[in-house]
Parts: C-alpha cells; sequence; structure tokens
C-alpha cells in the first residue's frame, strides 16, 4: 500500500469517527435509531452516533411558548366572538414525540385551534368574559389528556382576547344600562317598602301614647319656625285639643 493511499484511509477513519461524535445540549436529547427501529434517547453530553447503521433525531425539552392563531367561536348563546391563545407545552419523553407523531409541534398547534373552539362554544359570553381562569383550565385539562400520547405536557393555556363586533358591544353596553337600572329601580323599591314600614311602625307607636303625638307635633313645628317664612299655616290636631278640653274639666 503506497503512502498515498494510507492517507486517504486516514482520512476516511477520522472523517467515519468525526461524523460519528455528537454533543447535545442540556436541554436536548437524541432518539437514535438503529436500522430503522428505535434502540434508544441518549443525552445529554457527548455520544456516538455510527454513520449508516445509526439515526438520531434530536429533541428539545425545554417549554415552548406558542400563540394559537384567532379562532371564530361561536358562544351557546349564539354570539360570534374571535378568540386568541397561547399555549405553554413541553416534550417530556422524546422518544413518543418523535414516534407517535409527525411534527408535534404542528400537530399540537392544530389540536389547540380545534380544542379551542369547542371548548369555548360551550360556554356563553358571559362566562368567556368573566370566568377565564376556569376556561384556561378547561383547555388545558383537554389539551394535556390528549397530548400525553405523544410524549407532551401542556403546563398552561391562556386566552389573551375575547373580541367583538361593533353592533354586538353596542348591545352589551345597552344591556348593562338596563341591567343598571333594573337594579337602581328593585333599590329604590326595597327602600320605599323598608320605609313604609317603618313609618307603619311609628304611627302605631304614636297611636298607643298621644303624649308622644304631641311632642312630635311640637317638635315640628320648632322646624318650621326655623325656616324662612312670613306666614305659617299648621293643623291643630284633634288629640291636642281634646287632651286640653279633659284638662280644664
Amino acid at each position: 500500500m503506497t503512502a498515498y493511499s494510507m492517507y486517504i484511509v486516514i482520512a476516511l477513519v477520522v472523517l467515519f469517527f468525526a461524523s460519528a461524535i455528537r454533543i447535545l445540549r442540556e436541554y436536548e436529547r437524541g432518539v437514535i435509531f438503529l436500522l430503522g427501529r428505535f434502540w434508544k434517547v441518549k443525552g445529554p453530553g457527548f455520544i456516538i452516533v455510527i454513520p449508516v447503521i445509526q439515526q438520531m433525531e434530536r429533541v428539545d425539552l425545554r417549554t415552548i411558548v406558542m400563540d394559537v392563531p384567532s379562532q371564530d367561536v361561536i358562544s351557546r348563546d349564539n354570539v360570534s366572538v374571535n378568540v386568541n391563545a397561547v399555549v405553554y407545552f413541553r416534550v417530556i419523553e422524546p422518544d413518543k414525540a418523535i414516534i407517535q407523531v409527525e411534527k408535534f409541534y404542528e400537530a399540537t398547534s392544530q389540536l389547540a385551534q380545534t380544542t379551542l373552539r369547542s371548548v369555548l362554544g360551550q360556554h356563553e359570553l358571559d362566562e368567556m368574559l368573566s370566568e377565564r381562569e376556569r376556561l384556561n383550565a378547561d383547555i388545558q385539562n383537554v389539551l394535556d389528556q390528549q397530548t400525553d400520547a405523544w410524549g407532551i405536557k401542556v403546563s398552561n393555556v391562556e386566552i389573551k382576547h375575547v373580541d367583538l363586533n361593533e353592533s354586538m358591544i353596542r348591545a352589551i353596553a345597552k344591556q348593562a344600562e338596563a341591567e343598571r337600572n333594573r337594579r337602581a329601580k328593585v333599590i329604590h323599591a326595597e327602600g320605599e317598602m323598608q320605609a313604609s314600614e317603618k313609618l307603619f311602625e311609628a304611627a302605631q307607636i304614636l297611636a298607643k301614647q298621644p303624649q308622644a303625638l304631641q311632642l312630635r307635633y311640637l317638635q315640628t313645628l320648632t322646624e318650621i319656625a326655623n325656616e324662612r317664612s312670613n306666614t305659617i299655616v299648621f293643623p291643630l290636631p284633634m288629640e291636642l285639643i281634646d287632651s286640653l278640653l279633659k284638662k280644664e274639666k
């Protein structure tokens, strides 16, 4: 063998070992296939992958923040809204994420969109606006159950915006105004009822105690006297006259 051939052999051997070397970061794992069949998960750090015989797929284990595009949702009370959200998930089983689903990121994105529409469609508009934490938890639970077979853990879902069209905003404003007017009338009616009950109780007490009625009458005269008026006309109660007549007798 000539020196030139030896150099070629040595170069090929060096290239072979160089191509076999892989370095995986702390947050990466390598899914190794041996002759097309799953073998094991390696990493992090320095690993050897035999060219041709073995193949490796890198998987990132960090939490992925995925925006869910705006979705048209019809609520249970037939209101059309546009809703978008953000999903936080991570791969916890790299072998399943590679073997069980093709392109797990895209699959999770599509699943998040359909789940967002189906879950929110079961609720009314008021619930979407006032109970976001409960809806976030419902969507997260559904996604987490369905992605478990893919080796993916959905840690959190946050609804960002619930957008209404202008006509619906005006309708909701009118509804809120009508509700405020209704509550004001109810409060006013309750106040009138309580006041009438108290006046009835006071009338019963005054009817049983004529002296109390006279004192209340004199107090009223004192209040009228303090007003700036040239002429004061007041009725003289018969109870007061009767009491004076009894004293004269």
